[in-house]
């Protein structure tokens, strides 16, 4: 089940390159696994590891606290490419729990979402504004919608209504109905003896 998400206060981890793809943040060599647990140590793997295995020492993605830094800011068009859950996995487990864009793919934003990860899509020049200010503290209100940093008034942002509910309440999809089935079970008694 996913951390229940309702507000959040982090420091930024910014990432300005475009069109990360869902092969950047986990390589398909690492996708031999249905664990989500030590996906981390494999998220942006080739940029944060020589070809011997070793950690790149001017990686800052090294060097970070990742429990400090739990809100990814990235160009524009994150998450392209191949569709792979193990993309929103590594990410979570490495520390993440947000990712701030102007574009995200939409099969990634669908496989965050059911994981836990909140995409938030903004407009060019609040990204600038972010991007302009790595490492800065910005807080995520997911039932307000609104993102604040620095002196700014806060930034709305849209996440599609049932995925918000589902982050709020900390269940997936799948979690949602399951509390739900005995109503489903008393609603489909109800059916049969109306139609006996």
């Amino acid at each position: 089940m996913p951390e229940r998400f309702t507000q959040l206060t982090s420091r930024t981890f910014v990432m300005p390159q475009e069109s990360i793809d869902t092969d950047q943040i986990i390589p398909a060599r690492f996708l031999t696994t249905t664990s989500r647990k030590g996906l981390g140590g494999k998220a942006f793997y080739d940029r944060r590891f020589g070809a011997d295995g070793a950690p790149i020492a001017t990686e800052p993605l090294n060097t970070i606290d990742a429990s400090e830094h739990r809100i990814l800011v990235a160009g524009d068009n994150f998450g392209c490419g191949s569709s792979r859950e193990h993309a929103p996995w590594a990410l979570l487990d490495y520390g993440f729990r947000a990712v701030i864009s102007t574009t995200i793919a939409d099969i990634f934003t669908s496989n965050a979402l059911k994981n836990g990860l909140l995409p938030i899509q903004v407009d060019a020049e609040t990204l600038a504004r972010l991007m302009a200010d790595p490492g800065g503290r910005v807080s995520i209100d997911l039932e307000k919608q609104e993102l604040t940093f620095g002196n700014e008034a806060p930034v709305k942002f849209k996440t599609e209504a049932f995925a918000r509910r589902c982050l709020i309440e900390g269940v997936d999809p799948m979690g949602w109905l399951i509390e739900r089935l005995p109503a489903v079970e008393a609603y489909e008694r109800k059916m049969q003896e109306q139609y006996a």
